[in-house]
């Protein structure tokens, strides 16, 4: 990774930039039968805007949880992780009740001849609703689109842990995060995600606080990021390019020789236990994020990033929003069609929506009806 110095009075615009992104991309692909998502990033490599998101809250995560364990101790920070897990369980629940309200909506009112509760995987739930509700709340029951926040939720979940290694010494904290991510590959290790079969998280916390933990050890200090060096940056942008064949299902299934090589390519770029070219991939693509953006970073603070900026800056709301927003354009398109100016307008109208929802949420934070302050 390239430097990334941070000033302490300032935001570094780059992490809610690139999480803003991240998150309008999550909107697109997990829009059903989305033309738009065949150009997304990830199409065309083995990582896509999960692992921005998962980086970029693991550098965000070092700056907020940090400061608060070296001031208060160890229970005090412990208990705001706590806080924040409590949070995005309940944000999870809630979001899930949401969408399968919509599932109900979509299969009562339209007309469109498509069973939304099986398009979700939501039989067992209705079907089950008893044992399904325990497995919910027990997080052994993680339907489909529910898995990026559960994963997140256990990550954050393991900081006590780190940061308590971290106090003994640094080292043992990256030893720990390397070798549970080696336990997987090892051992197998993961967490169910249906009842009535075998079905893991798509997600793998396991595997995926690598990624995490990356972010929230360069933010810290703990590790030193790369400087910017040409031939590093040719490097980078080699490996990029070179993967794009094996990355891009279209290329890949219609040749021979690639279609193999991706075969057996497949277990090192697993989205789910996050294979190592995935892990690699990313890390050269933040690499090269950052030294093309090194001189340059007064651009983010323009009225053009302005909008990016605010949504990756109100992530939660944005992310939670944009995955049932997905699913209702999603139904839109069901029933207008999804010929390309409808797809492109649909697609467009979603975007601006969350653009709003994250300024609007900003506008509630700033608490415009509290009385001024007195001089």
């Amino acid at each position: 990774m390239a430097d990334i110095p941070l000033k302490a009075k300032l935001r570094d615009l780059r992490l809610d930039f690139f999480r803003g992104i991240a998150l309008l991309i999550i909107f697109v692909s997990h829009m059903p039968d989305n033309w738009l998502a065949r150009f997304k990033p990830g199409a065309f490599g083995f990582s896509d805007a999960a692992d921005i998101f998962v980086f970029v809250s693991g550098y965000a995560a070092a700056l907020a949880y940090r400061k608060i364990f070296n001031r208060s101790g160890f229970f005090i920070g412990t208990a705001r992780v706590v806080k924040r897990v409590a949070e995005l369980y309940a944000c999870n629940l809630g979001l899930f009740f949401i969408i399968a309200t919509l599932c109900v909506a979509g299969n009562h009112f339209l007309d469109t001849g498509i069973d939304y509760i099986d398009l979700m995987n939501l039989d067992y739930f209705f079907e089950h609703t008893q044992e399904a509700l325990l497995g919910l709340y027990a997080l052994i029951y993680v339907p489909n689109y529910f898995d990026i926040l559960t994963m997140y939720m256990a990550v954050l979940a393991m900081m006590p842990l780190m940061m308590l290694l971290a106090r003994a010494h640094v080292a043992l904290a990256g030893v720990a995060s390397i070798a549970l991510y080696f336990c997987v590959a090892l051992f197998n290790w993961e967490l169910p995600a249906e009842m009535a079969y075998h079905r893991p998280w798509f997600f793998n916390p396991f595997a995926w606080q690598l990624l995490f933990y990356t972010g929230f050890f360069l933010a810290a200090g703990w590790i030193r990021p790369l400087p910017c060096r040409g031939w590093l940056t040719a490097v980078c942008a080699a490996f990029v390019v070179v993967v794009i064949p094996v990355s891009h299902f279209p290329t890949y299934s219609s040749v021979n020789w690639l279609d193999t090589v991706r075969f057996y390519i497949e277990p090192f770029v697993s989205k789910t236990n996050l294979g190592i070219l995935r892990y690699v991939h990313f890390l050269c693509l933040a690499y090269l994020a950052v030294a093309f953006l090194k001189g340059h970073e007064e651009t983010l603070h323009s009225r053009y990033a302005a909008p990016f900026v605010q949504s990756g800056q109100q992530a939660l709301p944005v992310f939670l929003t944009g995955i049932a927003l997905s699913f209702s354009a999603g139904m839109v398109l069901d029933v207008w069609g999804r010929s390309i100016p409808k797809t492109i307008v649909v697609n467009a109208a979603g975007i601006l929506l969350l653009i709003l929802t994250a300024y609007m949420v900003a506008w509630f934070k700033s608490q415009p009806w509290r009385p001024p302050a007195k001089p």
